[in-house]
């Protein structure tokens, strides 16, 4: 198969992203419901280790900490689990498209941590680019502010936690294979998790302290997992098979599928400053890319630059 008749599977595959990720929030709102934030993150990165577990070994990969990148995974790991938890914490009050809105922020956040860590060249277009996607992101923070209180600032955390994650990634994607990274990942988080789980099982600390899920909670909390690895195997070979230039823009389709599942399972739809944000958040997204595209040399520098890689595209 030459490279432009893998095109469009990548294309397929990326879309089928899109339609998976928004998943993982539906699964982690419903089991918000009744369950708190810190056991739904643990799970997420239980069931993904175990579904993981094979995928490696099918393709040949150690299951084993490879020498030298244990601090990196455990930053790495820090960094997931700190985003994921922000999002799911903001999903117990906010509906999903917003908060998944505001955390679209991340590109912009690490176009600038990628210039003060790392000496990433950042001109003034994008720069500008930067200031308006965040004054996008303002105009869905402020209504939510007033609704939900501090909470709605948690996808921001979401944000910055994610962009620290991809730095990370940054260095250890020279090293290791992305399968063999999201698995690490998930299981060094899961080390990492389940101590602080079974020490704050009994006592009074709402967001942390366990409670046996009951029913449906069941199926929620291993929703999370599952989405999660099932999305992040869709990106990774999809990122595999196509240029990430071709499919960088495709990736703000996720709001599409996120406002059409909050309203069909939560009954939530954007309003109208919503909407503007959103169109604000895109519209600066798709110049960063365009600008990246235009200047780029090779498609990973794009990948860098919107936080779309092979290892591990969405918290």
């Amino acid at each position: 198969m030459t490279h432009t008749d893998r095109i469009l599977p990548g294309i397929v595959l990326m879309l089928g992203f899109c339609a998976t990720a928004p998943l993982i929030d539906a699964a982690s709102k419903l089991a918000a419901q009744t369950l708190p934030v810190g056991q739904i993150t643990t799970a997420r990165f239980v069931v993904q280790a175990a579904l993981m577990a094979p995928v490696c070994l099918a393709l040949g990969q150690s299951l084993r900490l490879p020498r030298g990148s244990g601090w990196a995974l455990i930053a790495r790991a820090l960094c997931l689990i700190a985003s994921t938890y922000c999002f799911v914490a903001a999903l117990t009050v906010m509906p999903i498209a917003d908060a998944l809105a505001i955390a679209f922020v991340e590109p912009f956040l690490l176009l600038i941590l990628g210039n003060l860590l790392f000496r990433d060249p950042v001109g003034p277009r994008r720069i500008a680019a930067c200031a308006v996607g965040f004054a996008g992101s303002l105009l869905i923070i402020r209504p939510s502010l007033a609704a939900f209180g501090p909470l709605a600032l948690f996808p921001l955390g979401t944000a910055l936690f994610f962009a620290l994650y991809m730095l990370v990634t940054r260095s250890l994607s020279r090293r290791m294979h992305p399968i063999a990274m999201q698995y690490h990942t998930a299981t060094v988080a899961t080390a990492i998790c389940l101590p602080v789980m079974l020490l704050a099982a009994g006592r009074d600390w709402p967001t942390l302290s366990p409670i046996m899920p009951q029913g449906l909670a069941w199926v929620w909390l291993a929703g999370v997992g599952a989405a999660s690895a099932v999305a992040h195997l869709m990106m990774t070979y999809a990122l595999r098979a196509a240029p990430a230039a071709t499919l960088a823009p495709l990736h703000y389709l996720e709001i599409v599928s996120a406002v059409a599942l909050g309203y069909l399972i939560f009954a939530d739809f954007p309003d109208v400053l919503t909407w503007v944000g959103i169109a604000v958040i895109v519209g600066s997204g798709l110049y960063i890319i365009a600008r990246e595209r235009h200047t780029a040399r090779q498609p990973a520098t794009v990948a860098i630059a919107v936080g779309l890689t092979p290892q591990d595209p969405t918290p």
